[in-house]
């Protein structure tokens, strides 16, 4: 990596997955400002507004890249915050870093855990499912995939977990904060960014069942 430019400007989170919005800016020198907004069903509402109000007193120009969550999550508000990073990126011309939910989750717990190595994280998907996926965690941002983000049957997924030693996330096991989980999606974003990964604003896909 000793080729790459030194990373230069702000790096902006959205997440939109959820009945809150997150919205994260920092240049990893300076504290990062977050705010998050309890918008519900009204988040196509107020979105752009968001957005304008959150950015300042930077601006477009200062972003080097975008980091969105792609899910899984709910439908229209995973869908929602994909579509606005990538109308973003492209216009903006700055790559797109599409992180997973599972993935954020995962990192944001195991940070107040560093005993643990290995991470099985859970979020309700359709009835009688979950969206289910395993990591190994490599200090201090880095997230290994055993096994990819996916839907399981509930049944499935908690005979599995019967053997598991790791830790749990999700389901009957606490979940960190919304604002939590979007800083470990922008730490593992920019974990990409480091190791040179310049993502096209097309490669960006919501998860959702």
């Amino acid at each position: 990596m000793s080729d790459l430019p030194p990373f230069s400007g702000y790096a902006l989170g959205i997440d939109t997955t959820s009945s809150v919005l997150v919205l994260g800016l920092s240049n990893f020198v300076t504290p990062g400002r977050w705010q998050t907004w309890q918008l519900g069903r009204d988040l196509s509402l107020y979105l752009q507004d968001a957005l304008g109000e959150f950015i300042q007193p930077q601006t477009w120009s200062d972003l080097a890249w975008i980091a969105v969550a792609r899910g899984p999550g709910s439908f229209t508000g995973t869908r929602l915050g994909v579509v606005t990073a990538r109308t973003l990126a492209q216009q903006l011309k700055l790559p797109l870093f599409a992180i997973s939910n599972l993935a954020a989750t995962a990192l944001a717990a195991v940070q107040t855990s560093p005993t643990a190595t290995e991470i099985a994280v859970e979020s309700p998907a359709r009835q009688g499912e979950v969206y289910a996926a395993i990591y190994k965690f490599n200090p201090p941002a880095e997230l290994h995939t055993i096994q990819a983000d996916q839907v399981l049957k509930t049944s499935e997924w908690e005979e599995f977990l019967q053997t598991f030693r790791g830790q749990r996330v999700g389901g009957s096991q606490p979940t960190p904060t919304a604002t939590a989980i979007g800083q470990a999606m922008l730490q593992l974003a920019h974990h990409q960014w480091q190791r040179g990964d310049r993502p096209d604003w097309s490669s960006a896909i919501p998860f959702y069942n």
